[in-house]
């Protein structure tokens, strides 16, 4: 057995060496599940009638008819039961705009499913909402729920426009442009599907010309917070015309200032596509440099998926380069390989030197984080910057610069601790309370950035075993207590950026254990006898993507190598001798390792519960590359007798 783990970690990293570029990058896919992405760029080419982008139309709606399912509807995760309303309805939308007939078969077999699944009214997806009003299928409330003057109030109110989250604020901005300019574009060479025969049904709304508060926007807020909002309506509306215009200017002013080199808001696909659509509404024609670079941008994240072409949320490089360079590390590449050098440079390269929102909380204000993306200079986040740390810190000795910036990611990190001991993604203590009132579905995974178990357990991984503090440091006991307070009482921990709670309790458990925690502890024991119960017989594990919906475990119907490879690596770092489990995860993911199926290809990171997953191309490669040069390196002279006395 010891010669097949050999044989499998040995081919992984002929594969990851063979497939580095030549900057010393990994470039993988960071392919998300639905169609989000695509839908909307489709549909905004042709809404705003933009030429000269055809080609990527075309290559988008094959991927979109390609992930149809055969009951006519679209799903954000393979085993979502009946279908998803929101992206169906996108996907019909997108097809439409990119010159589907209503009688092609598939088309009517989406349109059932639309009606079958309780039409329009069932959307829950706030970016499904806003295309629809922006088609002219949804009426816009006279008041949006959110009132564009959040963006004057200043910081010192108790609710502002910075006590969301970062990633909400770059999607907000534009959204509340267009909820106060109440735009509704149109091609005049498309129809409108509500007046073609059979098809009124699909999109019928609720007008709130009244000044009423539209609930099918907000339908989830209760009684009492509807009616503050209604009040502000009442104040809003009648604001002086010079009021309105300022918050309108600060919205664009905060746009402008974040949009990046290559034309992108912040990096990210759909807060980019929501911007054009503002910058539209502003006055600003089509082919306005801004908005011309901005669709630039975007047609540089497609990537070949499936038949078509997939609009990426953003790009996945840095931290695939910082994660793989780190897994080849611990495989047994030297930190003077070429490879691991180039990478190192690359790595280098990226960490940001701009001073970001994320400093508004900071007990500090020097730069030192790293981002997800390469084009991400000014969003840098906890968990890329402890990647990107354990890539470079061995390479303190060998390339002159990486001794300082280590030192810089350190202070950043540390810097960036919340008050209640863990680590959030992108900003300080940015979790406020009234945030909850807020009428935006999925306002709490996404409006805010709170302390999470993933996020604080990589940290502590990060700063245990790379480097070198232990839970006897006062901050380190904040973030240990943080994650005991955090566990579930059945044992695991729920992960919020990937799914879900196998993946929080890996995080959690190598954590703990890389900060001194006693194997024997309570909390360690409750969780690992949770991961014994979760193992599938196969030896293998799986979770479906629904756990983030229900917030509690959903077992998937089969294995994944990407979950089996955390569950792993979690039972490693906490056991000093291999058990059964460990035993048969190792053989499940060297019998598994490579065969393309469900196993590899389930989507396995998680953005926004019900709304948005993703499959990481690189996942299915370094995490079990990992997981397996963890267990060699502390159990390999024991996998062969054991494994002989099982056979």
């Amino acid at each position: 057995m010891k010669e097949r783990i050999d044989a499998c970690i040995d081919s992984l990293v002929d594969r990851l060496l063979d497939e580095q570029q030549e900057d010393g990058a990994w470039r993988y896919r960071f392919v998300e599940s639905g169609m989000m992405t695509d839908c909307h760029f489709v549909v905004m080419i042709s809404l705003l009638g933009i030429t000269g982008r055809a080609e990527e139309v075309r290559k988008l709606a094959k991927r979109i008819r390609g992930r149809q399912d055969q009951d006519g509807a679209w799903r954000v995760y393979p085993d979502e039961k009946e279908g998803n309303i929101s992206a169906t309805i996108e996907g019909v939308l997108a097809l439409f705009h990119a010159g589907d007939s209503l009688d092609a078969p598939h088309m009517r077999q989406a349109l059932h499913a639309i009606e079958r699944l309780g039409g329009a009214k069932r959307v829950n997806s706030l970016m499904t909402k806003f295309l629809l009003a922006l088609a002219g299928y949804k009426s816009w409330p006279a008041f949006f729920p959110i009132p564009l003057a959040l963006l004057l109030l200043p910081q010192s109110s108790p609710l502002h426009f910075f006590r969301f989250s970062g990633y909400a604020r770059v999607h907000m901005a534009p959204m509340l442009v267009l909820g106060e300019r109440k735009p509704r574009f149109a091609n005049p060479n498309v129809p409108q599907l509500e007046s073609l025969k059979g098809s009124r049904w699909l999109f019928a709304s609720t007008s709130a010309d009244d000044g009423a508060i539209d609930e099918s926007w907000s339908a989830h807020l209760p009684r009492g917070p509807l009616d503050t909002l209604q009040e502000w309506a009442s104040a809003w509306i009648h604001a002086p015309k010079m009021l309105k215009q300022r918050a309108l200017d600060k919205a664009e002013s905060y746009m402008r200032e974040r949009i990046e080199a290559d034309g992108t808001l912040y990096s990210y696909a759909s807060s980019t596509i929501f911007m054009v659509y503002a910058l539209v509404s502003l006055g600003y024609d089509q082919d306005d440099p801004l908005i011309r670079q901005a669709i630039d941008g975007l047609v540089t994240f497609f990537v070949p998926d499936g038949h078509g072409h997939h609009l990426q949320t953003t790009t996945s490089t840095v931290w695939d380069t910082a994660l793989i360079s780190h897994a080849l590390q611990d495989a047994g590449v030297g930190h003077t390989h070429p490879a691991i050098m180039k990478a190192g440079r690359y790595v280098l390269g990226k960490q940001h030197n701009r001073v970001g929102d994320w400093a508004l909380e900071a007990e500090h204000d020097i730069p030192g984080g790293w981002g997800f993306s390469h084009i991400n200079t000014i969003n840098p986040d906890i968990d890329d910057t402890t990647a990107s740390l354990r890539a470079i810190e061995p390479l303190r000795g060998t390339i002159h610069e990486a001794g300082d910036a280590a030192d810089r990611g350190l202070n950043w990190l540390l810097g960036m601790q919340n008050s209640d001991g863990g680590w959030g993604a992108f900003e300080r203590n940015n979790n406020h309370p009234l945030i909850k009132w807020i009428p935006l579905e999925g306002a709490d995974a996404a409006a805010t950035d709170p302390s999470c178990a993933d996020l604080t357990g990589r940290a502590l991984e990060y700063l245990g075993n790379t480097a070198g503090f232990t839970n006897q440091l006062p901050f380190v006991q904040r973030a240990v207590q943080w994650l005991h307070n955090d566990q579930k009482p059945d044992g695991p921990w729920y992960g919020r950026w990937g799914v879900c709670f196998i993946y929080g309790t890996w995080a959690a458990l190598t954590g703990l254990a890389a900060v001194g925690e006693k194997h024997d502890h309570p909390a360690i024991r409750k969780a690992v006898q949770w991961l014994l119960k979760i193992q599938r017989p196969d030896g293998g594990f799986g979770e479906s993507c629904s756990s983030d919906i229900a917030m509690a475990y959903e077992p998937l119907n089969h294995s994944t190598i990407v979950q089996t490879a955390w569950a792993l690596d979690a039972l490693t770092a906490v056991h000093d001798k291999p058990n059964e489990a460990i035993m048969r995860a190792t053989e499940w993911i060297v019998a598994n390792q490579g065969r393309p199926s469900a196993h590899a290809d389930y989507p396995t990171g998680a953005a926004l519960p019900g709304h948005v997953y993703s499959r990481y191309e690189s996942y299915p490669i370094h995490w079990p590359l990992l997981a397996l040069s963890h267990a060699r390196r502390k159990f390999g002279k024991l996998f062969p007798e054991i494994l002989e006395n099982d056979a």
